[in-house]
């Protein structure tokens, strides 16, 4: 089992990325997939050291998918309003 305090962190970026992941380019299901295995293959780490760094990948991950957004929202509207982009 893992260490408590870092377990409620882990639950917590997993529901952020599965978030995030509704709209990822290739679709809701294929993320939730990936992201499954990625969790699972790792469900049997015990050092908290190793949890953490873990934990950083991760939120790596969902600073990318947000400025991944971010810029085809921004692109979108670029699109909308100039047209001779």
């Amino acid at each position: 089992m893992m260490a408590n305090p870092l377990r409620a962190e882990v639950v917590r970026l997993y529901k952020n990325l599965l978030y995030l992941g509704r709209e990822y380019p290739k679709g809701g299901d294929y993320f939730r997939d990936r992201l499954r295995a990625a969790f699972s293959k790792n469900k049997g780490v015990q050092d908290p050291q190793q949890i953490r760094q873990l934990i950083g990948r991760g939120e790596f991950v969902s600073r990318e998918l947000e400025a991944l957004y971010y810029l085809r929202k921004y692109r979108a509207m670029k699109q909308r309003y100039y047209e001779d982009q």
